[in-house]
Order: structure tokens, then sequence, then C-alpha cells
């Protein structure tokens, strides 16, 4: 089995570390400060960096050109520039830090997460959205990114199995980009507008596996993981299995702000039971910053000394 991969965490979560503003309640969400505040974006790379992780997503979850026209009073033709810009922040992170191991991935969110309503957390609408307007709203990001050089994209929050399959019909246009798919789950068996994950994820699986580097889970409390881990190996054993997970702390949508939920552990009191599973790679989300990072990956240094004795 190959070594499991170290993610980086959740950008906000340690963006809040270099600036004094709040950063929950914007229709932008992180995504406004590649604009108004770049060295703090360059400083939560490269804390992250320095924590070790492998991978670094860009701070795009929540961009689009749109939301900088219509929030940020960007020209439309500059638009796509932020998304850009993005990438290039990670690289000079990256050369700063002298990783040149790194991988960039593309962080594309659901088109829920452009709504700043929480639909990344319900998929309300699964329903309504064509797989052509899926396609399209996310197309103007997977090709920006994509042209400023990077090669894996990361699908991220995604709450309903039509969007996810229309976004792999959207990676097949660019055959030499890989991608993993995370879903956002509200239980240990369903994602978030109610499918069923190991369905769900096998059927992605199996639809793009030429292009998917992994399947998985993000954004949702750490102690579903195991269990939704358990049953899509059941099905499939040989799907690559990724989890970046919140810190066990919930997000009210009402209130736009974290509180504590039921669970009281955190993500590294789960990575050994993970990587006995064979997880492929593993990370954190909202509420794991740096720290978090850190000291998952010093489990991963662990597992990986005990497997050479």
């Amino acid at each position: 089995m190959a070594d499991p991969i170290l993610l980086d965490g959740g950008f906000s979560t340690e963006l809040s570390k270099h600036i004094s503003e709040r950063i929950d309640g914007h229709p932008l969400w992180t995504a406004r400060f590649l604009i108004t505040n770049k060295s703090a974006c360059l400083k939560t790379h490269r804390e992250f960096l320095k924590a070790g992780a492998q991978i670094l997503r860009t701070n795009t979850y929540q961009a689009s050109a749109d939301g900088f026209i219509k929030h940020m009073g960007v020209p439309p033709s500059k638009a796509i520039q932020p998304i850009i810009d993005s990438v290039t922040l990670c690289r000079t992170a990256i050369e700063l830090e002298k990783r040149p191991d790194v991988i960039i991935g593309g962080s594309i969110g659901p088109i829920g997460a452009w709504r700043g309503d929480g639909s990344e957390y319900t998929g309300d609408y699964s329903e309504t959205v064509s797989r052509e307007e899926y396609m399209e709203s996310h197309r103007h990001r997977v090709e920006a990114i994509v042209n400023a050089g990077v090669e894996l994209l990361c699908f991220e929050t995604i709450p309903c199995s039509s969007e996810a399959l229309a976004l792999i019909d959207l990676l097949k246009e660019y055959p030499n980009v890989k991608a993993w798919i995370s879903f956002s789950c509200k239980n240990e068996t369903q994602i978030s507008n109610g499918e069923n994950f190991a369905d769900v994820a096998l059927q992605c699986w199996r639809k793009g596996k030429e292009q998917l580097v992994a399947v998985g889970v993000n954004c949702m409390d750490p102690y579903w993981v195991s269990i939704l881990f358990r049953k899509l190996k059941s099905l499939d054993p040989t799907v690559p299995f990724i989890a970046y997970p919140n810190s066990g702390e919930k997000y009210d949508t009402i209130l736009k702000e974290w509180v504590q939920g039921d669970n009281k552990k955190v993500v590294a009191d789960y990575v050994p039971e993970w990587l006995e599973m064979g997880i492929t790679y593993v990370g954190g989300c909202c509420r794991n910053s740096s720290n978090e990072i850190k000291t998952i990956g010093a489990i991963l240094d662990k597992w990986r000394e005990s497997r050479e004795e």
C-alpha cells in the first residue's frame, strides 16, 4: 500500500491567525482576500507547508467570476484574475518554503457555496440544476486553474450525485488533469442531500477512475468517516479514499458561526484507524489549523516508521 498523502487544513481557520477581520458570513468567504490581503493568504499557505502538507489547495473554494464582480466591484474583464492569483500564491509559498515536492490542488467548491446560504450542506438545488448548467457554472474556474498550470483539481464538499457526475464530465474535457471528489455528509450513511454515500461514491469512481485519484468526504464530523469508509470498501476495496473532515464542531447556517457538536474528539484521534483501513489522502477541513495538520503529520510519520521496523 502506498504511503498516505498529507493535505493542508482549513484555510479560513489558519487565515484567521493573520488577519483581524471576521471571515465567516461574507458571500465570497476567504476568496475575497485574494484581492484585499494577498500577504495573509501567502502566510496561510506557508504555515501549512511548514506543518508538512504535501498538497496545497488554492483559496478558490467559494470564488467565482460573478462573485468578484458583484461583491468586490471587479471589472468583468478582470474577474478571472483572482483565481489565477490563487495559483501564483501557492507557487510562491512552495518556492519560499523550498518544498518543490508539493502538489497544488485547485479547490472547486459546489455551486451551493457561491450562494452563501449553506446549501452546500443540503444540496437542495440538486433537482433543479441540469448537467449542462452545472458544467457551465464550474467551467470558468476549472479552466482558469488548469490554464494556470494546475494538474490536480479538488472537487470539494459536493452535496449531491448530480453535481459530482457533472463535474466528472467536465473533468473529461481536460484529459491530462487529475481530480478527487469529496462529499459533504449529514450522517454516517448519507451525503448532504440524502443519497447513500457508498453508492454515489462507487458510481463516481466507475465513471471517472481514469482521472480520479480518490473519492471520499470532507467538511463533516470526523466520527462518521470510518463508517462511511468501511461501507465503501465493502462494495469495492480498490477505491482510493480521501478524508479531511472538520474538527467535530458544527457550522450553524443561521448564526453563521461554529458551535460545539456532540463529538469531543478531533481528527487526529481517528487517523490511526483510517491508516489501518488504507486511507490514501488525509487532512483537515474547517477548524483544523496548521497545528492540527502538524499533529496529523506526526501520526503519519510514526505509522511509516512502524511499517519499516
